[in-house]
């Protein structure tokens, strides 16, 4: 399997005399298997010189696989020559968002005020498909697909073929900094799943938009220290890291400086992860590994073909003592287009659970009555099966280690820390209701 970047920047272009090195275009990495199969990762404004590249290539057969569609991962797409000649053949694959499907999303940055061609005369033929958690057989590849944490919908993937796997991680940030002291894997169980979903990778190509100084200023931002990406790799046992999506405003010399006290901090703890920061023109060979390939470390569903419909009225309950909070709570759901049902107390969303039957809860932990982490709790403990699966996510201020533990002991499934952004909260419910329906597909 072979690897070459063609954009390393996140949020915006950044091309000019200090960006020469690492490069200064946005997402888009080219991954081809020995067969030849062929899979565009992102297609940011890197994708302009790969599309140019392939014009040698006629006709041309891809797969293009977006993390997500903000604007640095998909606005190279209407530059994408391939798609404008006819033989070619294209499937775009991408996470549902929150504003439409795939190819609405697409065909919105293509409409007349913005460019001159639109998405309908395009020559290629193109099969969009909208992704939720699975897996699907690209080509000779298998292509597994996990959400990550970002304020809008966003898929990580991990490609095996060749005996080889190479995990892609552009737009995640950690779910908690805390660390287990005795284990050293984090404590929330998320990151757990994430370090579970990377394990033994051949390559990780990883967000590690900051450095720890600067992600204390960006928190909620839906991005990785850098430092917090050679955790997650070194906890998963991997082969390669190459750190990715640099921010703007990274000289190639500072981006030099940082890999290198990185390299020198995994030589003191006697690590021999492979250390790098992405840069454009670099390719990758993989090669042919031995003991075929490595399985990634997944319970999700196959996925193949479009996204099922969301269900008609999607009820959420909400419960917060804070009347402002709640007020913003039920706002931003409503704007999704769920059903809220709002609760003051532990003991009145409780009720309300059981009376409603929601799709999923979300919860503050200091309430009066009840708080958040009983009611869920009491939750799990009714005789009632259907309320052991119901995602309850908790909103809190409170964010100690001790904290995280004392509420995944309590049965919550999620835990998401004071003050967040709207954004934040629409995309981790509309991430937990895919993976519930993803779930419920794999067990019929």
């Amino acid at each position: 399997m072979h690897v070459r970047f063609w954009g390393t920047r996140g949020s915006i272009p950044r091309p000019g005399t200090t960006t020469l090195r690492y490069g200064g275009n946005t997402s888009c990495v080219e991954v081809r298997t020995n067969a030849g199969t062929l899979i565009v990762l992102d297609c940011g404004t890197g994708s302009y010189g790969l599309g140019q590249k392939l014009l040698t290539e006629p006709p041309v057969s891809g797969h293009m696989l977006i993390t997500h569609t903000h604007w640095d991962h998909i606005q190279g797409f209407p530059f994408f020559v391939p798609l404008f000649i006819p033989g070619n053949e294209w499937s775009v694959y991408a996470p549902r968002g929150l504003g439409g499907k795939l190819e609405e999303t697409l065909a919105g940055q293509m409409e007349y005020s913005y460019f001159p061609v639109t998405l309908e005369t395009l020559s290629a033929t193109i099969h969009y498909q909208d992704l939720t958690e699975g897996e699907l057989q690209v080509g000779d590849a298998r292509v597994v697909a996990r959400f990550l944490n970002h304020p809008s919908p966003a898929l990580g993937y991990r490609i095996e073929a060749d005996g080889c796997s190479v995990a892609y991680i552009t737009d995640h940030e950690p779910h908690s900094p805390h660390m287990d002291e005795s284990t050293g894997l984090p404590v929330h169980k998320e990151d757990q799943r994430h370090i579970e979903f990377l394990a033994d990778t051949d390559l990780i190509i990883h967000d590690s938009q900051y450095t720890a100084t600067e992600y204390v200023d960006k928190v909620g931002w839906g991005h990785t220290a850098m430092e917090s990406s050679v955790a997650f790799a070194v906890g998963a046992h991997a082969k390669r890291l190459a750190l990715y999506h640099h921010d703007p405003l990274r000289s190639d010399d500072e981006l030099d400086e940082i890999v290198s006290r990185l390299r020198q901090d995994l030589s003191e703890q006697g690590c021999d992860l492979d250390l790098s920061g992405a840069a454009e023109e670099t390719v990758i060979d993989l090669g042919e590994q031995p003991g075929g390939q490595r399985a990634a470390r997944t319970h999700a569903a196959t996925v193949q073909g479009p996204t099922p419909p969301r269900p008609e009225k999607v009820v959420i309950v909400v419960a917060d003592d804070d009347p402002v909070l709640l007020r913003v709570t039920e706002t931003a759901l409503e704007a999704e287009g769920f059903t809220p049902r709002t609760a003051r107390n532990g003991a009145e969303a409780l009720n309300m659970a059981r009376e409603v039957r929601p799709d999923l809860m979300l919860l503050d932990w200091d309430m009066p009555s009840m708080t958040g982490v009983e009611a869920c709790e009491a939750l799990r403990n009714d005789p009632d099966p259907e309320f052991s699966q119901t995602p309850v996510v908790l909103v809190t201020s409170f964010a100690k280690a001790e904290d995280l533990e004392t509420a995944f002991a309590a049965g919550v499934t999620d835990y998401l820390t004071k003050p967040f952004f709207p954004p934040q909260i629409r995309a981790r419910v509309n991430t937990w209701l895919q993976r519930k329906r993803a779930e419920n597909d794999s067990e019929r």
